[in-house]
C-alpha cells in the first residue's frame, strides 16, 4: 500500500537485469515487498538475514568435506536462485557485502577455483535501514554502483495507514499472500522474453545527448565530489527503456529519463562536505540540476 514506485521500480529492475537497494526504516514492508513479487513472478526466492558476524561463504556456498566419501563437494549458498532478499545489507562488515560483487555483476559465484553460473532472471533485492541508525556499516561505492536502483520507502500518511490496519483487522496475514489473493500472472521465461523486448525500444539521438548531458552535469555541480559513471548512463538508458515498454510505448520520452533519474542516481554520487554541512539533500541536489538540462523536443 502506497508504495506503487517501489513496485514500478522492483519491475523495471527485473526486466532490465539489474538489482534494487530498498531503504526504509524498520516496518514499511521492504521484505514483504520482494517476498510478493517474487509469488506474482512464479520466482524462486531466498532470504539472507545480514548480521555482523556473517561470512562470504554463508551467502554464495562452500566446500564440504564428506566424511563418508573422503571428497569435497559444494554446498550451494542462498545466492542460487532468482530473487535474493538480501536483508539490512548494511549490518554486515564490507568483507562480506563485497561476497554479492561478482554474482550482481557476472551473474556466476566463483569458489574454490570453479566457477558456478547463477539462475536466470537474477536480481538482488537489499534492504538497509538509513545509515544513521546504529550498528550500520556503510556500503562500499563499487558495490552501489551495481544497483539499478536505489528506492526509498516512506512511512504512509493518514489514509493508507487507515486502509493497512483495516486488512489487518480483516485478517489479512503477510505470511500467507496466497490467502490474501496473490496470484502467479507470469513466469521466469516470460519475464526474460519481455526484458529482451523492452531493450528493442527505440531510443532518439536527441534522447541519448539528454541522458549525456544530465550526467556530465552531475560531473560539474559543484556541490557533488562525485559524478556519475559511465555504468550510470548505460543503466538509466536500460531503465528508460523498459519504463517506456511497460508505458505500452516502442520509443523513450524525456519524461521517462526525467522520472528515473532519482532512483538511478541518488546512489552514484556523493555530497562534498561543505555541502553536508550546508544541509544539501541528494534528490535536491539532483533536481536542480535535471531541471538545468536542457529538454529535448
Amino acid at each position: 500500500m502506497g508504495q506503487t514506485a517501489a513496485v514500478d521500480g522492483i519491475l523495471i529492475a527485473l526486466l532490465v537485469q539489474g538489482h534494487v537497494l530498498l531503504e526504509g526504516v524498520p516496518g514499511v514492508a521492504k521484505t514483504l515487498l520482494v517476498r510478493t513479487i517474487a509469488q506474482c513472478l512464479d520466482l524462486d526466492s531466498q532470504r539472507v538475514q545480514f548480521t555482523p558476524d556473517l561470512m562470504p561463504g554463508d551467502v554464495t556456498g562452500s566446500m564440504i568435506y564428506d566424511a563418508k566419501s573422503g571428497d569435497f563437494s559444494f554446498r550451494e549458498g542462498p545466492v542460487f536462485t532468482n530473487l535474493l532478499v538480501a536483508d539490512e545489507i548494511n549490518r554486515t562488515p564490507p568483507k562480506t557485502q563485497s561476497a554479492l560483487l561478482e554474482a550482481m555483476e557476472e551473474r556466476q559465484v566463483t569458489v574454490d577455483g570453479a566457477t558456478r553460473r547463477l539462475t536466470e532472471p537474477f536480481l538482488v533485492a537489499a534492504t538497509q535501514n538509513p545509515v544513521e541508525y546504529e550498528g550500520t556499516y556503510p556500503l562500499p561505492e563499487a558495490q552501489l554502483d551495481r544497483f539499478l536502483f536505489k528506492l526509498v520507502l516512506d512511512l504512509p500518511d493518514r489514509d493508507t495507514e487507515f486502509t493497512i490496519l483495516s486488512r489487518h483487522a480483516h485478517g489479512f496475514d503477510s505470511h500467507r499472500l496466497r490467502a490474501a489473493g496473490i496470484e502467479r500472472v507470469a513466469g521466469p521465461d516470460e519475464l526474460l522474453a519481455a526484458g529482451a523486448r523492452a531493450a528493442q525500444v527505440h531510443c532518439a539521438p536527441e534522447v541519448i545527448a539528454y541522458i549525456v548531458d544530465i550526467v556530465q552535469a552531475t560531473r560539474r555541480a559543484p556541490s557533488l565530489a562525485l559524478g556519475v559513471s559511465p555504468r550510470g548512463a548505460t543503466r538509466l538508458l536500460a531503465a528508460a527503456q523498459a519504463q517506456a515498454w511497460l508505458s505500452g510505448r516502442g520509443y523513450i520520452t524525456p519524461d521517462d529519463v526525467k522520472s528515473l533519474v532519482p532512483a538511478t542516481f541518488r546512489h552514484r554520487i556523493a555530497l562534498r562536505p561543505e555541502a553536508q554541512m550546508e544541509g544539501a539533500d541528494v534528490d535536491r541536489v539532483l533536481a536542480s540540476i535535471v531541471e538545468s538540462v536542457h529538454v529535448p523536443r
